[in-house]
């Protein structure tokens, strides 16, 4: 079976629940924490795939890393999905919920990357142009720095990327002379 459907079915029926029990928020927060928990450490994917760690162990290991208590719906999900033997799933499952809650709620993301640190005004600008584009959404913004990119700016909002880095205008006249 395909592992994104997987993820998404369990995602789908976490958020009605969420909904249900007005708590879909508080999950959203939850999730994300749990997400960003899987990027900063490896070794999260491998605990909770471990066969000899218990079930218990492996809850309150998921628990922990999502900053959610016990009793929280997001506890009751991972009891379930753990009883499924479905744990290895969760990082697809958390960002399948994040990505399901944004649509429901209306929500954007926008990242904007740059080459080096931004004047908070140009920055301010930037984030403003993109916000009036996508008038009566909520937006979730971020800005980070990747010194790779030499020059220049990339704006991200959900899947759509203008990519204006120096970086990428250097690619395209690369492939341009190899065409040639």
């Amino acid at each position: 079976m395909n592992d994104g459907l997987i993820a998404r079915r369990y995602a789908k029926a976490f958020l009605k629940y969420a909904v249900e029990k007005k708590a879909d928020g508080q999950a959203y927060g939850q999730m994300r924490r749990l997400d960003e928990a899987y990027a900063a450490e490896a070794k999260l994917k491998k605990a909770v795939g471990n066969r000899f760690i218990s079930a218990d162990d492996k809850s309150r290991l998921l628990l922990a890393a999502a900053g959610a208590k016990p009793g929280d719906c997001l506890a009751k999900f991972i009891k379930l999905v753990i009883s499924h033997n479905r744990e290895g799933f969760m990082r697809e499952m958390s960002k399948a919920y994040q990505d399901l809650y944004r649509e429901a709620n209306n929500i954007a993301q926008i990242e904007i990357v740059t080459a080096t640190e931004m004047p908070a005004a140009t920055l301010k600008k930037m984030t403003d142009v993109v916000k009036s584009k996508l008038a009566g959404k909520k937006i979730e913004e971020t800005h980070r720095i990747d010194p790779g990119l030499i020059g220049g700016f990339i704006v991200r909002v959900d899947t759509v990327q203008l990519d204006a880095s120096i970086k990428n205008e250097l690619k395209k006249l690369r492939l341009k002379l190899l065409k040639n």
